[in-house]
């Protein structure tokens, strides 16, 4: 499948820098966070497209209240939105910047007021968000644009992951992607599971990746180990900044260095060849081989103390060892010839 320029799942990791809510209401800061994400790395920034009134509403019961831990603590639902969500108005502005800086530009609606904005932009994929996985209704709407649909399964049950998967292939859209996602914020690393990234990809047939909230890269990087096509990382210029999503997003230099070992990650990966390249062919010579340690006249036995297996890797393969033990060589050998086969009765 194709985002943009990008094909996914051709061995090359796509990194998504979600900028959430890590612009703190400034645009000047949004652009320079999407310019840094380029220049760090990132293949795409993503955009969290809602309002305060489109994703809740303005109510202070206990239902409509944050937890009372963790970063957003203290707040109703609407207060944290307001505070988070990005103005629609600079979105087009926004896409703009990114696509002058390379990045695919796409975002999570969360209503359908958002989807019809979004098309209006043209964006070339869809996220579905960890806790709109059971929101059918909007998936069927974002699947019916035909345009690849990722989707994070933060909170899914098996029954969630196999209805969404569902709605989506009903509505002629089988562009899905599955991300492993822990919605915790930040992610104890212990409940990151990345064999999950693999098992989905098998049980459901379809390309899979990670939504991650965890701490620092070690998730991402063994993510890619178990597959992952997609990574998504919140990003911020500097955390210092503030945001209800600071506390777990990865600064400039964290989220560079992410990128680098996750290429490298994939150089390590490689692929399945038992042959030798020249480089490894020739480190043969340093491997063991059978050697005359001790000069031997012609007619001599071949002893456990005039023939030896040693390095370098030039004489007989040390296979053969047992095989001319007692036999008689059929010339002089001096000590550090390279015994040979010809070298002994047969």
């Amino acid at each position: 499948m194709k985002i943009g320029n990008h094909e996914i799942g051709t061995g090359r990791t796509y990194i998504i820098a979600e900028l959430s809510a890590n612009h703190n209401h400034s645009f000047e800061t949004a652009v320079k966070t999407i310019e840094a994400a380029a220049k760090a790395g990132a293949d795409a920034i993503k955009l969290q497209t809602y309002t305060a009134d489109t994703i809740t509403i303005d109510c202070n019961t206990k239902d409509f209240s944050t937890k009372e831990d963790g970063p957003w603590a203290g707040q109703t639902l609407y207060e944290l939105y307001q505070k988070a969500y990005t103005p629609w108005e600079w979105h087009a502005d926004l896409q703009k910047v990114a696509q002058e800086n390379n990045l695919d530009f796409f975002s999570s609606p969360f209503d359908p007021t958002a989807v019809e904005f979004l098309e209006k932009l043209n964006v070339p994929a869809y996220k579905i968000a960890s806790f709109e996985i059971t929101d059918i209704p909007l998936i069927e709407l974002v699947s019916s644009k035909g345009k690849p649909v990722i989707i994070s399964t933060g909170i899914a049950s098996e029954e969630d992951i196999e209805l969404a998967l569902d709605t989506c292939k009903r509505m002629g859209n089988d562009q899905v992607i599955l991300l492993k996602c822990t919605s915790s914020y930040p992610a104890p690393i212990e409940e990151a599971n990345m064999s999950m990234v693999k098992d989905m990809a098998e049980k459901y047939g379809v390309l899979t990746g990670l939504s991650d909230h965890t701490i620092g890269s070690t998730v991402p990087i063994v993510s890619v180990c178990f597959g992952a096509k997609v990574i998504e990382k919140h990003f911020i210029l500097d955390r210092s900044i503030g945001g209800p999503d600071a506390s777990f997003s990865m600064n400039v230099q964290e989220f560079t260095e992410m990128v680098k070992a996750v290429r490298e990650a994939e150089k390590a990966i490689g692929g399945i060849d038992y042959s030798l390249n020249e480089k490894q062919q020739n480190s043969r010579s340093s491997s063991r081989s059978l050697y005359v340690v001790e000069d031997i006249k012609a007619g001599e036995v071949v002893t456990a103390g005039n023939v030896r297996s040693i390095r370098p890797g030039f004489g007989l393969h040390p296979k053969y060892y047992k095989e001319i033990l007692g036999k008689k060589v059929i010339r002089n050998l001096k000590k550090g010839d390279r015994l040979s086969l010809d070298d002994v009765n047969q």
